[in-house]
């Protein structure tokens, strides 16, 4: 198979789809693997690395994209990447189709078979390729939360640890899963007091074994959340449902209440935000203030350490390309049906329930029906 990799255009996006690494085993497997002149920079990788392991290097994305019979990326693709789709493209990256209609749209227009990272889903129920930006961004969450919390930064002037004589910043965490507990894990050890909200009481009794007393867990409600919320000087929203929209669970009334200068992060921005008052903002640009409360919604948090992100998510990644490449995607599926429930869109269909029932007026289309 012919496997394309471009650098990300995404605002401040140095992320990258293979690295050299990744490359080589590709062409061991007899495929040609085709990168964008200076598409691995951002994470430290050099066009002579991607050169050694066997790849091509091309001048322009416009050349890897029409060569490609499989573009590997790590973000969904925008709008200037639309006109270099074709019939029997396969995208594999993150779609996000769920807060994306235009470029659903574009992929079923084009006929492009869209493989989404964060819907494959392995049989014990673990989407093995969203947890590793989710580790990362999790921790992120709280470092960013932190430094927003920094007077010059709109926040209240906050230590998350104190020192001794002064109260810790209470952070409240709003979701129990890999954002979550990554998340919790860093407030704990940053001295934080940690407050965990969940509606699956097994994972907030993990937590509470592990760390004990030294956090407090609830389960999620709206008066828990509210009571919480309120108090907080630092929230991070984590909630996730696969490929579906985020819930929106951190309401717009909240702000009138909450402290003035306290700091809301969204981690669930790429699916639309589980903040009624989310917006998604840019590494350039990553806060806003509405009604006195700071917000980071930026949609690729992991793309501020692109080098950690980029060698956690190929690891991940590559097994099922490779299946892919090595087979085609039909047979792919036929030996491993995990990577049937990665497939959004094929041949101009809809194919995952999810992403369907987030639009109106769309039809979901079941893919082992059509493969």
């Amino acid at each position: 198979m012919r496997v394309g990799c471009v650098r990300e255009i995404k605002n401040n996006e140095f992320r990258v789809g293979l690295t050299p690494d990744n490359t080589a085993a590709y062409v061991r497997e007899g495929n040609e693997v085709y990168i964008e002149r200076g598409a691995g920079s951002g994470s430290g990788f050099t066009d002579e690395e991607y050169v050694r392991a066997g790849a091509r290097i091309l001048d322009s994305a416009e050349e890897v994209w029409k060569l490609s019979e499989m573009m590997v990326k790590v973000k969904e693709p925008l709008k200037q990447e639309y006109p270099f789709f074709h019939e029997g493209l396969i995208i594999y990256t993150y779609l996000h189709l769920a807060a994306d209609k235009q470029q659903m749209d574009a992929l079923l227009d084009r006929k492009v078979t869209g493989v989404a990272y964060e819907t494959l889903q392995e049989r014990d129920g673990s989407l093995p390729l969203l947890v590793p930006m989710s580790q990362i961004a999790g921790r992120l969450s709280i470092q960013e939360g932190a430094k927003y919390l920094e007077k010059k930064f709109g926040g209240r002037g906050v230590l998350l640890s104190g020192v001794p004589g002064t109260p810790k910043a209470k952070v409240v965490i709003i979701g129990a899963g890999t954002v979550g507990s990554n998340a919790c894990r860093i407030a704990v050890g940053m001295g934080a007091d940690v407050t965990v909200i969940d509606i699956n009481l097994k994972r907030l009794e993990e937590l509470d074994s592990l760390y004990g007393g030294r956090i407090q867990t609830l389960v999620s409600n709206d008066s828990n959340i509210e009571r919480e919320v309120i108090e907080a000087d630092l929230v991070v929203g984590s909630v996730l449902i696969p490929g579906a929209s985020a819930p929106k669970l951190f309401k717009e009334r909240y702000l009138r209440e909450m402290k003035p200068g306290a700091v809301f992060v969204d981690v669930a921005i790429d699916q639309g935000g589980c903040g009624e008052t989310s917006v998604m903002t840019t590494h350039d640009d990553p806060v806003y203030i509405k009604e006195g409360i700071v917000h980071y919604c930026v949609g690729n948090m992991p793309g501020a350490v692109s080098r950690t992100s980029t060698i956690a998510l190929t690891n991940a990644t590559l097994r099922y390309g490779l299946q892919i490449a090595r087979y085609g995607l039909e047979e792919a599926c036929r030996r491993n049906e995990v990577i049937y429930s990665a497939i959004n869109t094929y041949q101009g269909k809809l194919t995952y329930k999810n992403v369907a029932d987030s639009f109106a007026g769309y039809q979901y289309t079941d893919i082992r029906t059509l493969i």
